[in-house]
């Protein structure tokens, strides 16, 4: 089995392509976060019938993952809806303080009090995120719709974190994907369809970037952040996704020619020295 940091470092890099799969073609948020799930069911559920790997979790379980996968739906929605609402930087930046979240619900839900250096890791983190986005972005925040949705957004994540992790001492990583994600394809196309959003008639540039989502940020992604989940404590998980900012403005610095400022380059740093702290072992004396 893969170790599980590198697990991690893969399932970073492939969900940060997203946000610059997004510029290239962009379509409705609500659509893109419902084919991103169908397309990433459609591909994994031959493979574990094949496979014989789709295990029947115990009736206990059935709750846990149904939850799971209408949180995940629900997040992302709510995310694209806060970029709608008020802008991507506030909207990214409140959604970052889910390692917090997750902190705090992993104390209080799984019994697993998070260690001091989770929280002087954090700090630094949340401290090089906010030098990598400026600090005019607390100056022009807004306290309406948007900002509310992008906090709540982060709630709900954090949220999958700590349940997903409960799930996945139980049951095998491949079905729970399964289970979830059928769950949230579901639960979105069912808003898409209550919001009348377009399904179709999509470009074949749009249909390939769709499919991207779906195998790469989607299917890839979140089989090794799961697997990772499982192995790690979901705290340091939650954290180390705050990479994914640097992550994805390096892809946009070389795919889409976005700028990249000594700014950014000093915040990128600070927040991965931050996550490096969470994952220092304490010395025994």
């Amino acid at each position: 089995m893969f170790n599980p940091r590198i697990s991690l470092l893969i399932g970073v890099i492939a969900i940060s392509i997203f946000p610059v799969l997004v510029k290239w073609a962009p379509v409705s948020g609500i659509s893109s976060a419902f084919y991103r799930m169908a397309i990433a069911v459609v591909f994994l559920l031959p493979y574990v019938l094949f496979k014989k790997q789709l295990q029947k979790p115990e009736g206990s379980l059935w709750l846990p993952i149904f939850i799971c996968g209408i949180l995940f739906g629900s997040d992302i929605a709510i995310w694209n809806l806060s970029i709608h609402y008020s802008n991507a930087t506030q909207a990214t930046l409140l959604t970052n303080l889910s390692p917090v979240w997750v902190g705090i619900g992993s104390a209080i839900f799984l019994n697993d009090r998070p260690a001091r250096q989770f929280w002087i890791g954090t700090i630094v983190a949340l401290a090089g995120m906010v030098i990598l986005m400026g600090l005019d972005t607390f100056t022009r925040m807004q306290f309406d719709k948007g900002f509310l949705m992008a906090v709540t957004s982060g709630l709900l994540y954090a949220s999958y974190m700590i349940v997903s992790k409960r799930v996945l001492n139980r049951i095998n990583i491949v079905s729970f994907m399964t289970y979830s994600m059928a769950i949230s394809s579901v639960y979105l196309l069912i808003i898409c369809l209550l919001t009348q959003q377009p399904l179709w008639h999509f470009t074949p540039t749009i249909w390939g970037v769709l499919s991207i989502q779906g195998l790469i940020c989607q299917l890839l992604g979140w089989l090794t952040i799961s697997y990772a989940v499982q192995k790690l404590d979901a705290q340091r998980v939650s954290l180390s996704l705050l990479s994914q900012s640097i992550v994805t403005g390096l892809l946009a610095w070389i795919f889409i020619h976005e700028k990249v400022s000594f700014q950014m380059i000093v915040g990128g740093i600070i927040i991965l020295i931050g996550i490096g702290i969470t994952f220092m072992k304490k010395k025994v004396s």
